[in-house]
């Protein structure tokens, strides 16, 4: 009983650090495209580690399943959010599309 409680505290203690993490990256980082990859990988990560400690809570499989649909609904959510922000941005002047840099050759035969 007691070791199912510290692990689910420390699943939500790490999503609270993933979320903590993804909305410093969205303040700091310098554009639009970057901000959006740490909010949305961190929160993604953040939301699944709080969904796994409330199952690991809670006990119950309804209920785990109730936060698997949560999850997923919260994957969906933020993958067209992400999109449609980055095709905002684009169409309206206040970002250039990210171009992938020329990898150089290999230099040895």
């Amino acid at each position: 009983m007691i070791l199912t409680e510290v692990m689910a505290s420390l699943l939500l203690i790490s999503g609270c650090f993933f979320y903590i993490a993804g909305t410093v990256g969205l303040l700091r980082f310098p554009d639009v495209f970057s901000r959006l990859h740490a909010l949305t990988k961190a929160d993604n990560l953040g939301l699944f580690l709080i969904c796994t400690g409330l199952a690991v809570n809670s006990g119950s499989p309804r209920i785990t399943g109730l936060l698997l649909v949560v999850w997923i609904l919260g994957l969906l959510a933020a993958t067209v959010s992400c999109h449609l922000i980055a095709r905002r941005a684009i169409r309206s002047g206040q970002a250039e599309p990210p171009v992938a840099e020329p990898r150089a050759a290999d230099p040895t035969p």
